[in-house]
């Protein structure tokens, strides 16, 4: 999916995204609060899904 300025993508629930920029983009993600960051990878990048 490729977005111009001020456009919106909404990514279905439970679809893996990985959002990229060819230049530097300012970006605004909104995710459940029990989502991990870092998808599933682990290590000091990745946090504990609140609650858990």
């Amino acid at each position: 999916m490729v977005l111009g300025p001020g456009e919106i993508y909404v990514v279905p629930r439970g679809v893996e995204d990985c959002p990229a920029a060819a230049e530097k983009a300012s970006i605004l993600l909104f995710e459940p609060s029990g989502t991990a960051n870092a998808g599933d990878a682990g290590g000091d990048r990745t946090r504990d899904p609140v609650g858990a």
